[in-house]
């Protein structure tokens, strides 16, 4: 047993020491264990949540979701426009784009920039509704604030903008359609578009892959394994998703 705890502490050790140094004195990214007891209370809330409620009343939180949903379009929008202009001054390349780690004013407001996105991260996946507590769901965003974390910690920077940057727009979008969703049912009429999410979703998961498969077969000053991860999570997304869009629109209008 003592034997086995000293291997755990050695990996963490690891996992620690070679990270960005930059990034170390930031809220929950200089170790795993902070992210990873939250992913464990976001499981235990997710099992315990619906069975507390199961007999209660549910609560009113239409003004909460209206607050909450169109705050976020602001800051996805914020966010959207720091990877623009950070990646348009620091004259990216979308094809390959090594990490900066220096601690230039720019290479640092870039940094700064992927560690907002995994508190994004966090505050999302711990205000899911029970509804929407779907295997695909608590997958996405259950595992999604590991790999941000992985990106802060190891990769602040670099072609990584390039997720960033289409994922906030995505947001954007996404958000916008909660927001209105929320203010009540005479808003449906104007919802139409709802099923393009999910293929807004699909469009983004596919130009990640594309993304990192490129850069896996070519030259590129930027960590394989990130890549290799980002492409392997990227095509278990691109079954859930297209699972559920199947099953959601067009099974049931088969059925119809």
């Amino acid at each position: 047993m003592a034997s086995m705890w000293q291997s755990v502490l050695s990996v963490h050790q690891r996992i620690v020491d070679n990270g960005d140094k930059r990034t170390d004195p930031w809220l929950l990214v200089y170790s795993p264990v902070p992210v990873a007891v939250i992913f464990v209370v976001y499981l235990c809330v997710v099992w315990a949540g619906p069975r507390l409620m199961k007999h209660r009343e549910p609560v009113d939180l239409k003004v909460v979701l209206i607050v909450y949903n169109f705050a976020m379009v602001g800051l996805s929008a914020y966010m959207f426009y720091e990877f623009l202009a950070t990646s348009w001054l620091s004259n990216y390349s979308y094809l390959c784009q090594p990490v900066d780690y220096s601690t230039s004013p720019l290479a640092m407001r870039v940094s700064r920039l992927f560690s907002s996105f995994i508190r994004n991260q966090l505050f999302f996946i711990l205000r899911k509704k029970n509804g929407q507590l779907t295997f695909l769901h608590i997958y996405h965003h259950g595992t999604m604030i590991f790999n941000w974390w992985a990106g802060v910690k190891y990769v602040a920077g670099g072609q990584s903008f390039f997720i960033g940057l289409v994922n906030t727009f995505v947001h954007i979008v996404m958000y916008s359609y909660y927001g209105l969703a929320a203010i009540g049912p005479h808003m449906q009429k104007y919802l139409w578009w709802k099923r393009y999410l999910t293929s807004l979703q699909l469009v983004q998961f596919l130009m990640f892959l594309l993304h990192t498969g490129y850069n896996l077969f070519t030259e590129c000053d930027f960590p394989d394994t990130m890549n290799m991860v980002v492409f392997a999570y990227c095509i278990t997304l691109i079954i859930l998703f297209s699972n559920f869009y199947y099953h959601s629109y067009v099974n049931r209008k088969k059925q119809k």
